[in-house]
């Protein structure tokens, strides 16, 4: 019996011993669970990184790498290496904090050059590096064209002279990497032309040239206008007249017919000729009487009958000589004093010039350019919607030759017809074809960003509730069974229990059994286990041992 008791013993020991283990294994297993509930919510809020600058220098990427470190702020690079990416919450604010540090430079040396000049340097060092300062910074103004990706400046200032006759224009090169897709116009680049000629003391327009990374000329200020050829200017003149009659005469045939019911094009023949006439113009003369006198010469000459006019010379200068006729008397005279008519008669011319003045007109005109010298002008306009009052059902009609005409007088008035210079209007009534849908291909599931985003968080979540369940299962439930199911009851010697609790092969909980029942079931078990020692009891049971 005593041995008996002793299995008993040694088997309720190692059932504290499995209990302990088995509380081991459950704190074990509530470690893990834990660990694995941190990894997956750490996994879950991993922040997502965009772009905070992208082709920079590797200079530029040096210092920004030391800020970022310096604001404590988490970065990594892309899978290219070309970019630097940080938290999408602080992309914004990261990039005003850098831009106030003059973060990223682009690789131009400005004016900040000069901050750093050492005692005793020669003029020549200080003369190139304000010109490198000067390079730089008008880089970084023509950078800020939004056009623009990357530009470089070559300055060539000559040296300065006492001579006028050696002096120098300097002149400066730009070479402009624009953003794909993007070009300049006329306009813009003859804004960068005088933006660097009014930054660089003495510098024309002339000695400015502007080239494009694929080696266009952009500033080819030699092109001349040919006769048939037209600058941006006038095609941009030409197409805004156009424009502008398009949309007058839609404008005022829309509320007739609907506002997609019409479309109009126009074509227009611009002179860019420029005349200049002057015209200097002559009247008929007028009568005396009208007319303004401008100088008048009165001349009278007297002479006696039988005298000639003497011969030139000095004969003819001479004083008359004295008189040999008598003297005439009262006898001879008439009553006026005159001499009687038997004296010598004179001869008298008399001479008149009149000068008037001329009627002259001068008159000088110069036209401008840019005179309209033809249009020509299409308009198509849709059928008329009809609306049934009854079934409220739209179906279209042709117009009428009133609507037609109608129509026609508005687009002439709106459009200035002129039938002098040549203009033409062609008005045509047709129902409109329906517009083609674009059918834009379907983008499969496994390529679609918002989706490969959407399973990237399902699978996220979706991994860290099975590895949740998995430990679970395999790891706390079966310790949980064993923690809350009570060990078999230990039999000691000289203990009587009424009942114990027995556990079946699943870990259900049996019937219970009263402790007698039991006890002769554990020495059946014994007797079967280990005959032997069953053998031995008895043999001292009988010899009269304990």
């Amino acid at each position: 019996m005593a041995a008996a008791d002793a299995a008993l013993a040694n088997e309720g020991s190692t059932g504290v011993l499995a209990q302990m283990g088995g509380k081991l294994l459950l704190v074990a297993g509530i470690a893990a669970v834990v660990a694995v509930m941190v990894v997956f919510w750490l996994w879950s809020q991993q922040p997502d990184y965009r772009v905070l600058f992208s082709n920079y220098s590797d200079k530029d990427g040096g210092a920004i790498v030391a800020a970022l470190e310096k604001l404590n702020v988490p970065y990594k690079f892309s899978d290219s290496g070309t970019a630097i990416m940080v938290p999408a919450a602080q992309v914004h604010q990261v990039r005003l904090k850098l831009a106030a540090d003059g973060l990223p430079k682009g690789g131009n040396i400005g004016f900040e050059l000069l901050e750093n000049q050492k005692f005793g340097v020669s003029q020549f060092v200080e003369q190139v590096n304000f010109q490198r300062g000067l390079e730089g910074e008008l880089e970084r103004s023509i950078q800020s064209i939004a056009a623009v990706e990357v530009a470089r400046i070559h300055l060539a200032i000559p040296k300065p002279s006492v001579f006028v006759r050696d002096q120098q224009k300097p002149t400066a090169s730009v070479l402009l990497n624009l953003r794909p897709g993007r070009t300049l116009d006329a306009q813009q680049v003859s804004a960068v032309v005088h933006l660097v000629a009014s930054s660089v003391p003495n510098l024309p327009t002339t000695n400015v040239t502007v080239v494009d990374q694929n080696g266009n000329l952009l500033s080819d200020t030699t092109k001349k206008m040919g006769a048939k050829n037209l600058d941006p200017e006038q095609l941009k003149y030409v197409e805004e007249i156009q424009q502008s009659i398009v949309k007058r005469v839609e404008s005022i045939i829309s509320p007739i017919v609907g506002a997609k019911n019409v479309r109009a094009e126009a074509s227009a023949e611009i002179d860019f000729s420029v005349q200049e006439q002057a015209a200097e113009t002559y009247k008929p003369n007028q009568q005396p009487d009208a007319a303004a006198v401008r100088s008048m010469q009165s001349n009278e000459t007297k002479s006696a009958n039988g005298e000639t006019a003497g011969v030139p010379g000095a004969l003819s200068n001479q004083p008359p000589p004295a008189a040999t006729a008598p003297i005439t008397t009262e006898a001879n005279a008439d009553a006026n004093g005159q001499p009687a008519s038997n004296a010598t008669p004179t001869n008298t011319e008399k001479n008149l010039t009149t000068n008037y003045e001329v009627d002259k007109t001068v008159s000088y005109r110069q036209q401008p350019m840019g005179g309209v010298k033809r249009l020509n002008v299409a308009v198509v306009v849709n059928n008329m919607p009809v609306v049934d009052k009854k079934t409220g059902k739209v179906s279209y009609r042709a117009l009428t030759v009133a609507e037609k005409t109608q129509i026609n007088d508005l687009a002439m008035q709106a459009m200035g017809f002129n039938k002098e210079r040549g203009d033409s209007l062609a008005i045509v009534n047709t129902p409109f074809a329906g517009e083609p849908q674009e059918v834009l291909p379907a983008i499969p599931l496994w390529e679609n960003p918002r989706v490969i985003e959407n399973v990237k968080d399902v699978l996220r979540f979706a991994v860290g509730v099975i590895a949740l369940l998995i430990i679970y299962r395999k790891v706390l439930k079966p310790l949980l069974n064993k923690l809350t199911t009570p060990p078999k009851a230990a039999v000691n010697q000289g203990e009587a229990p009424d009942a114990v609790v027995s556990i079946s092969a699943d870990g259900s909980n049996a019937a219970e059994k009263p402790a007698y029942t039991q006890k002769i079931e554990t020495a059946k078990q014994i007797a079967k286990d280990n005959p032997r020692m069953v053998a031995s009891v008895v043999a001292n049971w009988t010899n009269g041992n304990e």
